[in-house]
């Protein structure tokens, strides 16, 4: 952040929220309390903490959100020029996070679906790119209601892609029109398909990944009407995870039959012919995943409105997941690339699923307790630039075999702090040495893995 951006104040204020978002992700508020009474962040950058007014922390967020075109692009090439890696993948997703209270100042706070199953708070939405590296290349805040397939377009034509650059998208974004639209601005693509179809041939596919209980296999099938490569896969953890979904639904589906066929010949419930077929109607709509593989037949009585028998039978409908557990379809005109490029390529798209569960859990960015349209986007952009940090920490500390999640890596390193000695000399003067304390052992491993020294922070010695 240059001097033309920020000046000593709001730099000092800036790196304050940013720095307090990694450390001890929280709002603005706990920030300022986090600066002023545990940090010892003043030490390092030269800076009184304790003398700033919260008002600044709030001004310093408004600044970073006015330059954030700027500080993206800035944070982007300095990563790309770090960490030598070329904008190739580009990966593609949205989340959503809550409020907490109604917002009505801030028009972008939109009742929509949840992904943290929050249908009682209105939300915001947050587009994120990132290259296939992790790091992010450009952001965008959406009303909560923003659907995914129209966002696309928005995200992408700005950021100026080279010609070939690939697109990795998951099956929410990738609508016909979208795919049109990358074919026609010279993407190439590889995105998980919308076919409800499912189909897997076990003797046309070989393994991409063997490991015990993890196994996937891939069918490449070219598709002769679009010229693409279709990459169906069948992962066995998946299967184990959707077969477990797919007991669970019918158990219930079929315990609510039962009921209302139990309840045909009992005093006091549900009878009337009419109400039998709403009931049932409802049991579909809230256990679809397994209602598609039942016929069911309500008898009526001839003489009443009432039914006098209802019965099912399970038929699994062909090319389902019911037939097909663990199978889903990729589709790509990567007409050139493997199989097991192919896949590996896709698995990416969890590199974003880690980011957004970063930004949610490890960040701060949710719940949101801002109202103002303003105020949200600062808060949102600061979780994003922390976000920048982190992954430059995370980045080389992985080529180092380093795996940790930022939770467990800020849990190692938080009890190195910064201290004072007090020492009293003969003469009566008094020694103040303000240092760190030093580095444990496992803490030594992550500095030595980023090539930086074990004493952070000069030793201050002043004599009273």
């Amino acid at each position: 952040m240059g001097s033309t951006l920020f000046n000593r104040h709001q730099c000092a204020a800036a790196l304050g929220n940013i720095i307090a978002r990694m450390a001890f992700p929280a709002s603005e508020l706990a920030s300022y309390d986090w600066l002023q009474t545990r940090s010892g962040l003043g030490d390092l950058i030269g800076y009184d903490f304790e003398g700033m007014g919260l008002d600044r922390l709030y001004q310093a967020s408004d600044l970073l959100w006015k330059h954030r075109k700027v500080l993206e692009n800035h944070l982007y090439q300095q990563e790309a020029r770090l960490f030598h890696f070329n904008e190739t993948i580009t990966l593609y997703d949205l989340t959503n996070t809550f409020f907490e209270g109604q917002a009505t100042a801030n028009p972008k706070a939109q009742r929509g679906r949840s992904k943290e199953k929050r249908q009682d708070c209105p939300l915001v939405t947050l587009g994120l790119v990132l290259d296939g590296s992790g790091f992010p290349r450009t952001s965008k805040i959406f009303p909560g209601n923003a659907s995914e397939p129209q966002t696309l377009q928005t995200m992408l034509d700005g950021l100026n892609g080279r010609s070939g650059s690939t697109v990795v998208l998951d099956a929410g974004i990738a609508s016909e029109e979208n795919i049109q639209w990358l074919i026609e601005k010279g993407y190439r693509y590889l995105v998980v398909s919308r076919k409800r179809k499912r189909v897997f041939d076990e003797q046309d596919a070989h393994i991409v990944k063997e490991l015990p209980g993890q196994t996937v296999k891939v069918q490449r099938v070219v598709n002769e009407d679009t010229g693409e490569v279709e990459l169906y896969c069948h992962s066995l953890l998946r299967e184990k995870k959707e077969q477990a979904m797919q007991d669970r639904f019918a158990e219930r589906f079929e315990a609510a039959l039962d009921s209302l066929a139990n309840g045909l010949k009992k005093k006091g419930t549900v009878k009337r012919y009419d109400k039998i077929l709403e009931r049932i109607g409802r049991l579909k709509e809230k256990y679809a995943r397994a209602a598609q593989h039942y016929d069911i037949t309500v008898t009526p009585d001839a003489e009443s409105d009432k039914a006098i028998d209802l019965q099912w039978t399970r038929l699994e409908k062909p090319h389902s997941q019911a037939t097909h557990p663990g199978v889903y379809c990729l589709r790509t005109n990567l007409v050139d690339w493997d199989e097991e490029t192919l896949w590996k390529t896709y698995t990416t798209l969890t590199d974003l699923e880690v980011v957004f569960r970063s930004l949610k859990s490890e960040l701060g960015m949710r719940p949101i307790y801002h109202h103002t349209e303003k105020r949200v986007n600062g808060h949102i952009f600061i979780t994003l630039i922390a976000y920048h940090l982190v992954q430059t920490l995370r980045y080389p500390l992985k080529t180092q075999g380093i795996h940790d999640s930022w939770q467990t890596l800020r849990s190692k390193m938080e009890n190195q702090q910064r201290v004072t000695v007090v020492l009293r000399r003969q003469d009566g003067k008094t020694i103040h040495l303000r240092k760190a304390t030093r580095a444990e052992p496992q803490q030594k491993v992550i500095y030595d893995a980023l090539g930086i020294s074990t004493q952070p922070g000069h030793t201050q010695k002043t004599l009273v």
